[in-house]
């Protein structure tokens, strides 16, 4: 048993040491009940419980009585009535140290019979609470301290007590410095699959230790994942490993954070399956909130108005049941205790409840990743991975220390947050400091280790920044020095295995792969691994038959690769919702169109009241500016009133100068064409579900027109496309195969309207106000069935190669490039453009 069960016995009456839960939750009980003067201004702060049940545990070890120095300091007399409220809030058989001490002396008479001979191993010292009890206990029964190795206490002398020594240990010592902390923990790991696969030791013969856990402990489970071999975490491991810990600390984050789409779906992915509250949800609801990042009760309330039975999964309204999980979730720390009741269950409610006990609620996702469950694995059978003082009290034969840096080991020691030095004297309060204990931790392992100790550092922080030796390996040998891409005797597992063995790795179909396209990149010719195919691929004639439009065909004409990449391959960019100060540009585009489209409506409603153009614009802003915070992130209030001014100057300019070309005939916004389905409610300037062929080219499009104007006798149409970027320069017609739109849209509306309307196609920059016409349709037309029908057999012939647009600063798919893009352009552009050929590059050079 430990000394304090010892004392507890003696105590007697089913006496305790109070727990560490039931000391915060009488100190959060309590705190707030206590009068204040000096701690007033703190006392509601998320760390002041904590604070004080680390205070009064060192004032229990240290046996002071505060009630008997209130009168020396007003901050000890207010923690006196902290400690009585406490003391009086506890259950029944809950005890501090110093009233254990004092019931154990009045019943030392039955020490014989409770206890008899006492023996005491393992303790380098024990608190000075204790030491008036070990004291009366001597006088009573036969007490041995073992000291073993250790250099025994000196207030044992004159005590009675019967000290054993033994001779210290010589261990074998080796140093050595690794490349960074992660870095140790798998040299670590090497070095005890290395002890037990020569057979020098058994699992139960090996430990690895250091003074700060924590820094290490994602670093081992997941290495230990990877290793196939027990690794037993003495101090128990993070509570977040498991899946339960990773709900409560899901709820945790929505709690102190505040909810947004993102920190719900990871909530909702590890507990729908069972928390009441989201059983009640379709399987895949999630989808229905498509990319915004609703990080606002705004943003959720707009977005939840807006939903119909029809956007659910199973065509069922489950409106009311999400808005009552937002507002839960919405109160944030307030109703954190119910939060969890209603959306976690099982284990993961049991976490949360004692987060919430251990710690306030405003800070509660702290409080779960520090919380700790006990390892599963057998400590007896497995290397033991341990904080020193543990190691210090239960030695093995083979040791490795980690973190034998400056500043880390020894660890500096602090005062008390609420009794300082100038208070209480540290070396009164703390007898025994951190770094002292630390210290004396090192000198016991050194001394009861019976076979080897490896002491390790790390020469850089996961930081990278730099860091010294501890004071500690002055007295030891020179270190050896460990790189990171070393070749080591003994792999931890076999992933480490074949990264550290070339030759092996070489061999995998993996590095073949990988190997084959490093030396394809660095070759000046073209290869597969550059978009080299081989013709009529059944991939590529598949996506030459897919409906087009004018984006996907952009990307044909300058950047097959990417092209091939996205259609063929299904390769896509990822699109998430972010919270970000401003919206980007794609999203202000969105809002501009949405914004020209209501106008346009309420224009062609009110026609016969010849509305006026800035009422029109206010109330089409304001419906558009609506709809457009459902699935985007509003910014901050002045940004905002900024944007919908630019909005407001640029729509206003659109539907004046779009309106000229209208009187007398029918307008149209966003109309579909080629197959797109339209609302019923929107009047159809034509079959939308027609195919649109790009004359003889083979290729189909589908799209949206921004503005559709057709005059009374249905011989002129008008296109319109908006831009809200910068203007392009005059006489441009396709820019390099850039701008699209009015050629395809052309193509669509001469198509679908017969060939003898005439057609006006023209690009309005409402930025800059800007009206950019295409001047000769016929001609445009004419070069773009040139260009595409090139771009059509380049692609079927199987060159899909890189183009203007490959790697640009709008590419998405960048990343599967060469990192060295410049120089990869310098060795294949030339042979690239060879093989596609004249024909397929004179659209980059068209104006």
């Amino acid at each position: 048993m430990t000394f304090a069960q010892a004392i507890a016995r003696l105590a007697g009456g089913f006496a305790h040491e109070v727990d560490e839960e039931t000391l915060q939750q009488a100190v959060r009980d309590t705190l707030h009940d206590v009068r204040l003067v000096e701690l007033a201004p703190i006392s509601s702060l998320p760390g002041m419980a904590s604070a004080v049940t680390a205070t009064l545990r060192r004032v229990w070890d240290a046996g002071i009585d505060l009630a008997a120095r209130a009168d020396t300091h007003p901050r000890i007399a207010e923690m006196a009535r902290i400690e009585a409220a406490i003391l009086d809030a506890l259950p029944p058989g809950c005890l501090s140290r110093a009233e254990m001490a004092r019931r154990a002396c009045a019943r030392m008479v039955h020490a014989p019979a409770l206890l008899g001979p006492v023996e005491i191993m393992g303790v380098p010292d024990l608190s000075p609470c204790w030491r008036p009890v070990a004291q009366a206990l001597a006088a009573h029964v036969p007490v041995q301290w073992h000291a073993g190795p250790r250099q025994a206490p000196a207030w044992l002398a004159g005590t009675g007590m019967a000290v054993v020594t033994a001779a210290p240990s010589m261990p074998d010592v080796t140093c050595c410095s690794t490349a960074t902390p992660h870095h140790e923990a798998i040299e670590a790991m090497r070095w005890a699959r290395a002890l037990m696969a020569s057979g020098q030791a058994r699992p139960e013969d090996i430990a690895i230790a250091t003074t700060g856990v924590n820094a290490y402990d994602a670093s081992f489970l997941s290495l230990r994942a990877d290793a196939n071999f027990a690794l037993h975490f003495v101090h128990g491991q993070p509570i977040t490993a498991t899946r339960d810990g990773q709900a409560a600390a899901a709820l945790a984050d929505i709690v102190v954070r505040g909810l947004s789409r993102q920190r719900l779906r990871r909530l909702v992915s590890l507990t729908q399956a069972s928390a009441p509250m989201l059983a009640a949800l379709p399987e895949g609801w999630m989808r229905i909130l498509g990319t915004a990042p609703l990080a606002t009760p705004d943003a959720w309330a707009r977005y939840l108005s807006g939903l119909s039975a029809g956007d659910w999964p199973d065509g069922t309204d489950h409106g009311a049941t999400l808005q009552a999980l937002v507002d839960l979730l919405h109160r944030g720390a307030t109703a954190a205790g119910e939060m969890g009741e209603q959306v976690l269950t099982g284990c993961a409610r049991l976490i949360w409840r004692a987060a919430l006990a251990a710690g306030p609620a405003q800070s509660v996702d702290l409080t779960v990743e520090g919380m700790r469950l006990d390892d599963s694995t057998d400590p007896c059978a497995s290397v033991a991975w341990m904080p020193a003082e543990a190691l210090a009290a239960s030695p093995r034969r083979f040791v490795r220390l980690l973190g034998l840096n400056s500043a880390r080991w020894p660890r500096n020691a602090g005062e008390d947050r609420l009794l300082p030095d100038h208070i209480i004297p540290s070396a009164e309060l703390n007898p025994t400091p951190t770094g002292m204990a630390d210290r004396r931790a090192f000198a016991t392992i050194m001394a009861t280790t019976a076979g080897h100790v490896v002491l390790s550092r790390a020469r850089r922080g996961n930081d990278g920044r730099l860091l010294g030796r501890s004071a500690l390996l002055r007295d030891y040998p020179a270190e050896t020095y460990l790189r990171r891409n070393r070749v080591p005797a003994h792999a931890y597992s076999e992933t480490d295995r074949l990264t550290a063995r070339r030759g092996e790795f070489a061999r995998t179909p993996q590095a073949r792969s990988a190997t084959a396209c490093w030396h394809d990149w660095q070759r000046a010719d073209i290869t597969p691994h550059d978009g080299l195919l081989r013709a009529e691929h059944p991939v590529m004639q598949a996506i030459m038959q897919r409906t087009q439009s004018a984006s996907s065909l952009r990307l044909l004409l300058r950047n097959p690769l990417g092209f091939m990449w996205r259609y063929g391959l299904g390769l896509n960019a990822a699109q998430e919702g972010q919270d970000s100060l401003m919206p980007d540009a794609m999203a202000v585009g969105n809002l501009v169109h949405a914004t020209m489209e209501h106008a346009l409506r309420l224009t062609t409603r009110e026609a016969a009241a010849n509305p006026d153009h800035d009422t029109v614009v206010e109330q089409a802003l304001a419906a558009a500016a609506e709809e457009w915070q459902r699935e985007n992130a509003t910014p901050p209030r002045l940004l905002w009133h900024h944007l919908l001014d630019t909005v407001r100057t640029m729509a206003r300019w659109g539907l004046r100068v779009t309106c000229k070309n209208a009187t007398g005939g029918c307008s149209y916004a966003e109309v579909p064409f080629g197959g797109i389905a339209t609302d019923r409610d929107r009047q159809a300037a034509w079959d939308a579900a027609q195919p649109v062929p790009v004359a003889d080219t083979g290729f189909f499009i589908n799209g949206y027109i921004d503005r559709l104007d057709i005059s009374a006798d249905g011989r002129q149409a008008w296109v319109y496309d908006y831009k809200t970027g910068r203007a392009a320069g005059g006489g441009t017609v396709l820019k390099g195969g850039a701008e699209l739109q009015r050629c395809l849209y052309a193509f669509a509306v001469r198509a679908l309207l017969g060939p003898r309307v005439q057609v006006d196609a023209t690009l309005l920059y409402l930025r800059d106000e800007t009206v950019l016409r295409l001047d000769d349709p016929h001609q445009a037309m004419a070069d773009l069935t040139t260009y595409l029908r090139a771009a059509r057999r380049t692609m079927l012939a199987g060159h899909a190669l890189i183009g203007p647009d490959s790697g640009g600063d709008y590419d998405d798919m960048r990343l599967c490039l060469p990192a060295g893009l410049d120089a990869y352009r310098k060795r294949k552009e030339a042979q690239a453009n060879m093989i596609l050929g004249d024909d397929a590059i004179a659209v980059w050079e068209a104006p």
